[in-house]
């Protein structure tokens, strides 16, 4: 295994993600990245301020003779999702990613990598100390991206001086982002009573595993399982054909990340043991038979377990499991404007049981607001029928492209002159600070472009290392190339 990503071209880029990777950065846990960031403006004499949200900006003026360029921000964020295997021990706050390269990528040993959007972060340092003609230049770095965006919500005016911004978040080299998603947090509350395990009954542990999971946006178009609503499939059915108790049912640890594993325990009639392991092996050929071209590792087994406490009434098990079943997962609606475009979908990220409600965390997005309110609505009618309540958090807005900004132009040619082609001008099913940014800082002019990046926010993450280099080549120029006044 070769952990030597520091040797990689271009050098400077790979040398600061190392360092990245080797300080834990989960989301609301971003210090350690932020003091790497201001010792790195102190040690090179960039202005530096860090504001009361936590985000950090830096700045360089422009080098004599590019004073009557346009001003370009790169922006991207701090914090990762942490994601592992089941079979990985990890700390997220207190151990170091172990990123390698394997092949034509670099991924990480067990964990997510965090190239989203540890790459991103890195090139625009990178771009400090390298890049030396240039207009005003300036670095934002935001918190917490990845669950709420509060970085970028808690923004003023009168922090950034640039004209264009560049967002180094989007994970296919060769395309131009103009355009995002909006999205909302909707977290349901459905309440439940418990009474004691009933005489004879003996409680297994069901565990939905092996399924790759993924980005909840960029990724929700795949059909990939999700192991909530596997769970609660299964379980509806052993209610219903063997009358089994419910104790918990979880999946999933952020909303933002298709949920790839997760179990529910369960109370079943002893004189019914055998008849309930068949049905999990039954329904395990069901699922894999049905998922098998997008989840070829599913796992679905069960195995018995201690004294699982209290179960919920059958009236409360069956508000539950109806609920998991109603709630609104996958794509809703493509796009009728982009082709192959997911215009409106949800993401049942989270089942949590507590003692007395079960809590599910969904993520509706969509480029049309209206209908990112229609899914809410959706959402909330199912908590309401289950006897339960919904609220919303940190919803955000979409970005509406302009096609006819000049730094799309710009980064057009150059594109063309750098490698031949033309890059692909897209839109992207996925939340980007653009949008918030913009609803700020009105007269930016944005775009959004970054490497070539496979299964963020799961194990899977990975980066290509040609595409890296191409990213980094690419934003060097449009720096060194940015549009007059």
């Amino acid at each position: 295994m070769n952990k030597n990503i520091a040797g990689l071209e271009p050098k400077t880029l790979w040398k600061h993600f190392a360092a990245l990777c080797s300080i834990p950065h989960p989301s609301k846990h971003e210090e350690g990245v932020r003091k790497y960031i201001v010792d790195f403006a102190e040690k090179n004499g960039i202005e530096c301020h860090v504001d009361p949200i936590g985000n950090v900006v830096l700045r360089k003026e422009a080098t004599p003779g590019y004073e009557g360029r346009k001003g370009i921000v790169m922006q991207g964020h701090m914090d990762m999702v942490p994601q592992k295997n089941n079979d990985k021990v990890f700390d997220f706050l207190k151990d170091a990613i172990e990123p390698y390269i394997d092949g034509e990528w670099v991924t990480a040993d067990g964990t997510t990598l965090g190239a989203d959007n540890g790459i991103g972060a890195a090139a625009a340092l990178s771009v400090f100390e390298e890049v030396k003609e240039h207009g005003l230049i300036e670095a934002l770095f935001t918190v917490d991206e990845e669950t709420g965006m509060t970085g970028v919500f808690g923004m003023k005016k009168g922090d950034l001086k640039g004209d264009i911004l560049l967002n180094l978040d989007s994970e296919s080299e060769g395309e131009l982002y103009v355009g995002c998603a909006g999205g909302v947090d909707v977290i349901s509350h459905i309440p439940v009573e418990r009474e004691g395990v009933p005489a004879g009954h003996v409680c297994y542990k069901v565990v939905a595993g092996g399924m790759k999971g993924g980005h909840s946006g960029m990724e929700i178009i795949l059909q990939r399982g999700n192991s909530n609503k596997v769970l609660a499939r299964f379980v509806d059915k052993a209610m219903r054909q063997l009358g089994v108790r419910l104790v918990s049912i979880n999946g999933g640890d952020v909303r933002n990340a298709i949920p790839r594993e997760g179990s529910a325990v369960v109370a079943v009639d002893g004189g019914k043991s055998a008849d309930f392991e068949k049905l999990v092996a039954e329904c395990e050929h069901i699922f894999k038979s049905e998922l098998a071209a997008v989840e070829p590792e599913l796992s679905f087994k069960a195995e018995r377990c201690d004294d699982c406490g209290k179960v919920m009434t059958e009236r409360s098990a069956r508000a539950v499991v109806s609920a998991v079943i109603a709630t609104p997962n996958g794509v809703i609606r493509m796009s009728d404007a982009m082709e192959g475009l997911v215009e409106t979908s949800c993401n049942l990220g989270v089942v949590k049981t507590q003692d007395d409600e079960v809590v599910f965390i969904s993520l509706p997005r969509s480029s049309v607001d209206t209908a990112k309110d229609a899914a809410v609505a959706q959402i909330r009618a199912v908590a309401e029928l289950a006897g339960g309540h919904a609220e919303t958090a940190g919803g955000y807005p979409g970005w509406n492209p302009n096609m006819s900004s000049p730094i799309l132009a710009t980064m057009k040619e150059l594109y063309k002159k750098l490698y031949g082609k033309e890059p692909e001008v897209m839109a992207i099913h996925a939340g980007l600070e653009c949008a918030i940014i913009g609803s700020v800082y009105e007269n930016l002019d944005m775009i959004s472009f970054g490497p070539t990046i496979r299964y963020p926010h799961s194990p899977d993450e990975k980066v290509n290392i040609e595409s890296v280099g191409k990213f980094y080549s690419f934003l060097c120029q449009t720096i060194e190339n940015a549009p007059a006044k």
